[in-house]
């Protein structure tokens, strides 16, 4: 007869397992990392058969960082009208005024911001 249980011993098996798993790794690394040998040309960064000109990292412009977080923040808030948009035939008969109203309010606000980054000059390149 099996005894009652609480249902986290598969947690803790899987818990257990992935710890032994990140250790056993870690720890086959650094005993296989003292076993190679070290030398100038070996730690050199290979680039298509041609010795790196530059440093390690090139330097971007923080405006490229600027329009990627405008990019992210824009298609995070568009992704947020597909269940909008799945399910607004559903709601339509009993709350349709309300979600014509909601979705009017979150697309204006959207829209200030959208001019508000154009006005900052955030989407123009030549700056």
């Amino acid at each position: 007869m099996q005894t009652p249980s609480s249902g986290y011993e598969s947690l803790l098996i899987h818990i257990v397992v992935a710890i032994g798993f990140s250790l056993s790794t870690w720890v086959g690394s650094l005993l296989l990392g003292r076993i190679g040998r070290r030398y100038g040309v070996k730690d050199i960064a290979y680039e298509c058969g041609m010795l790196p000109m530059a440093g390690s990292q090139p330097r971007f412009s923080v405006k490229f960082y600027l329009v990627a977080m405008l990019f992210i923040l824009f298609d995070i808030e568009i992704v947020f009208l597909y269940p909008w948009a799945v399910v607004y035939r559903e709601f339509l008969q009993q709350f349709g005024a309300q979600i014509l109203w909601i979705l009017m309010t979150f697309t204006a606000i959207l829209l200030v911001g959208y001019i508000y980054a154009i006005k900052k000059g955030a989407l123009d390149w030549s700056r």
